[in-house]
């Protein structure tokens, strides 16, 4: 990832102000603010703002309890109880704003999690710069013949040659053309007096998904653990799953109790249904279970085979 000169500059000088405040900070997050985490080729994250931190969950939690918390002396345990059991609203008490820049594909996935505040950038009113993403090498792979949105095995290197041509040749022909519809040329200036050239807002639409946009994204907590329960899972796609790795490395640094207690109960936890549990009780007691007995589809007895080796 290289960073403009304007966007190392803006970024320098917000880092050189200092304010002395009155409410909670969290130092391992003021190390990394306003600075950019990259992500793929192009992309980056940073953190711009926040409010609260694990304290803030703490003292939502025992006000919304009253005088029965007096006996609660332990905030990891609080935590750690409240996301165990699904009690959501205090961890909607601390947000935090991230800068992203992301292709536009993975921008579209992400979008999906329509729990936060986002303001993208708009190419109807600013010229997209000539950033595309082409994969690495090693995250070519063939369409999986069982998940039709998933991926299996990887391409062979004169096929993901192949791919990689076709990446790029048709990124840079897309981008030629979108300057050529708006009659500017690679440094913003004007290639014929004699043509007005296209609106931004139409030009735009000839370029590819793997485009780079960028937005201010603003979320609680809460949502904040919903987005990487489901993008920071193995099975997500691959691209979006970076991002979230990242995001990952700014939870544990802005709220490491609840980041602990997300590993635990979210990220690497399962969740089992009447018929699953019904099986492994059977298998505790050493019972013989089939999935033919189990009540459970193929899929799930799979997933529960794998997740416990049942045999």
């Amino acid at each position: 990832m290289k960073l403009s000169n304007d966007e190392t500059r803006q970024i320098a000088e917000a880092r050189s102000h200092e304010f002395s405040t009155r409410r909670a900070t969290v130092p391992a997050l003021e190390d990394i603010l306003y600075t950019a985490r990259p992500v793929l080729d192009h992309g980056f994250v940073r953190v711009v703002d926040y409010m609260g931190d694990d304290t803030s969950v703490v003292q939502a939690a025992r006000v919304s309890y009253g005088r029965g918390t007096k006996q609660v002396t332990d905030d990891r345990n609080l935590i750690r109880y409240l996301l165990r059991h699904s009690h959501t609203t205090p961890f909607e008490m601390a947000e935090i704003k991230l800068h992203v820049k992301l292709p536009i594909f993975v921008a579209r996935q992400w979008i999906r999690h329509r729990t936060a505040s986002v303001n993208e950038y708009s190419a109807r009113y600013s010229i997209l710069d000539k950033e595309f993403y082409v994969p690495e090498r090693s995250n070519l792979a063939a369409q999986s013949s069982t998940n039709r949105q998933g991926r299996e095995g990887v391409l062979d290197a004169d096929e993901a040659d192949r791919v990689l041509t076709i990446l790029r040749r048709d990124a840079e022909t897309a981008y030629s053309d979108y300057l050529d519809m708006l009659n500017l040329d690679e440094n913003d200036n004007v290639l014929s007096e004699d043509r007005s050239g296209l609106a931004r807002e139409l030009a735009r639409m000839n370029l590819s998904l793997n485009f780079y946009t960028q937005w201010y994204w603003k979320i609680d907590l809460h949502n904040f653990i919903n987005f990487l329960r489901l993008r920071a899972d193995p099975h997500a796609q691959y691209e979006i799953r970076a991002y979230a790795e990242v995001l990952l490395e700014i939870f544990r640094a802005w709220c490491p109790i609840s980041y602990e207690a997300f590993l635990e109960y979210k990220l690497h936890s399962t969740v089992l249904s009447r018929s699953a549990i019904a099986v492994l009780k059977k298998a505790l007691r050493g019972e013989r279970v089939t999935r033919e007995d189990s009540g459970l589809s193929k899929r799930e007895w799979d997933e529960l085979n794998n997740q416990f080796q049942l045999g």
